[in-house]
């Protein structure tokens, strides 16, 4: 059995890297959310007169600054998320590979097989940040367009509520439709990605560079190895270098980590879910 000396290593440093993007992107959403409220706020005080057109403009011009404030700092945040700090990541994974398997650190070396895989991985993640921004801007933009026809119209009381109940910028929409907060969101989309990319990195670099066949599985109790209610449960078992690739973890918040079996280089007859 295989005794994981960089364990607790590897989630101190994926703590470490989520909480900092965590507060990074959730900080170049609060410029989207304080924009809404500063501009509900102006609007709300406008009257009908002269002089309102020029202060509904410039109400509309301070969101839309505003508004390129957000799209440039969420953008130079997923930059150096996929190009930066996720292959940082995926080092990291490899590394903790090695440890538990008596290798230096050294030993590690971006080859073919590790570059493909990081290059996959981080387009991949860029891409569901930037969908998740572009959609966010549509949002903000038809939230504009509704607030300032309020704030022109004026033949009824500026509902400064119902607006932000209908616009939440606050949120963001899964594809079923659910909203959820920009704060857990946040939290569960980058946790999701820095520990698929950390055991992805860990399941490669046992392939790649220890040649093991075998990994051990340390996983939360009664957590399901393909989602968390899998009843196949992941948690003290054994399970093939190619399964562990296809299932890095299976629910945002997973705790899954592997450790190689060197003692069983060589075998091929275990079925991959076996328990210990």
């Amino acid at each position: 059995m295989t005794t994981p000396v960089r364990g607790r290593t590897l989630r101190s440093r994926l703590l470490a890297y989520i909480s900092d993007a965590t507060g990074r992107l959730r900080a170049a959403w609060a410029i989207l959310t304080t924009a809404q409220t500063r501009l509900l706020s102006a609007l709300a005080t406008i009257r009908p007169g002269r002089g309102a057109g020029v202060r509904i403009r410039a109400a509309v011009a301070a969101f839309n600054t505003a508004l390129g404030a957000f799209d440039r700092t969420a953008r130079a945040f997923i930059e150096r998320w996929a190009a930066t700090d996720l292959p940082l990541i995926y080092r990291t994974g490899a590394w903790t590979m090695l440890g538990n398997a008596g290798r230096p650190d050294d030993t590690f070396t971006w080859t073919d097989p590790h570059r493909t895989q990081i290059t996959t991985l981080s387009a991949q993640y860029y891409t569901d940040l930037t969908g998740r921004l572009t959609e966010a801007l549509r949002r903000a933009r038809a939230f504009l367009r509704a607030a300032e026809s309020a704030a022109r119209a004026r033949a009824a009381r500026f509902d400064t509520a119902l607006l932000r109940r209908a616009h939440p910028l606050d949120t963001v929409i899964y594809a079923n439709n659910a909203r959820h907060p920009v704060d857990a969101w946040a939290r569960s989309a980058i946790t999701w990605q820095a520990v698929t990319t950390a055991n992805t990195g860990a399941a490669r670099s046992a392939l790649h560079d220890l040649g093991v066949a075998y990994l051990e599985v340390r996983d939360g109790n009664g957590c399901g190895w393909r989602e968390h209610n899998d009843p196949d449960t992941a948690n003290r078992t054994l399970r093939t270098v190619q399964d562990a690739l296809a299932h890095p973890t299976s629910h945002p918040h997973c705790v899954r980590e592997f450790l190689p079996r060197m003692d069983l280089i060589g075998r091929t007859d275990i079925l991959s879910g076996t328990p210990l």
